[in-house]
């Protein structure tokens, strides 16, 4: 079986569709911990801007809207995502007009899932990102998404705040998005060490003291706290440090 091998981009991933469709069995994965049997052949895919494009003219005629879903499935963190895709890519080949609906199909199913994972999650963050203003008087908000969406991200708080300079971390993927109240940027980004404005140590305590004086010890509520924002997003919190 052979099992083509991506770098992670969606031109590779095109690339590796074109190169595989017409094989019977195979995989397209970007884990590079994939386990091999002994009859694999791997084969490491770069990109080919003419296979892409052809790929993606092939997934426009008939389904338009089928390539920006594609996109949102490849920023999962699901291992599987590439073989999602390229099988939604078949069926849609096959079937020669939109799938998205075709509920009854475990292809379907599965790439739905995937897709509504990271745009839920995009979603939930909109309103749960947190951003803390340093000594230099620029928002940064660290946080560790399970999905790749901070680009996403960028473009919804860079017409929000559009006033603002502003940096949104991914300390899991170790890049960030800044913002420097004109355009937007994306880059690699290690550790960071914040230092606090006096204004955000201020609105920190008072925000705490509030949640504080609100949370009634004898009625603990942390099942609907964890209903509303799940627990991996607490440690951004403020009050739950």
């Amino acid at each position: 079986m052979k099992i083509f091998i991506t770098d992670g981009t969606p031109s590779t991933f095109f690339t590796a569709v074109f190169d595989a469709f017409r094989e019977k069995e195979c995989v397209i994965t970007s884990d590079r911990q994939v386990q091999l049997s002994f009859d694999s052949e791997v084969i490491r895919v770069g990109c080919d801007e003419q296979k892409c494009e052809r790929v993606r003219n092939g997934i426009a005629k008939y389904d338009r809207l089928a390539e920006e879903e594609i996109a949102l499935a490849l920023r999962s963190c699901d291992p599987l995502k590439e073989q999602t895709a390229f099988e939604y890519i078949r069926k849609l080949m096959n079937v020669k007009a939109p799938v998205r609906k075709m509920l009854n199909a475990p292809e379907v199913i599965e790439f739905n899932d995937i897709v509504y994972k990271v745009t839920g999650e995009t979603h939930r963050l909109k309103g749960f990102l947190r951003f803390m203003e340093n000594s230099a008087g620029v928002l940064y908000a660290p946080y560790s998404p399970d999905n790749n969406i901070t680009d996403l991200l960028m473009e919804h708080f860079a017409e929000r705040l559009k006033s603002e300079k502003f940096v949104i971390h991914d300390l899991k993927r170790k890049i960030a998005g800044m913002y420097d109240g004109n355009e937007w940027i994306m880059g690699y980004a290690g550790e960071a060490e914040v230092y606090l404005s006096e204004y955000e140590r201020t609105f920190e305590n008072l925000w705490k003291k509030y949640y504080n004086s609100v949370n009634i010890k004898e009625r603990p509520h942390e099942k609907q706290m964890k209903g509303y924002m799940p627990v991996r997003y607490w440690k951004f919190l403020p009050e739950k440090n």
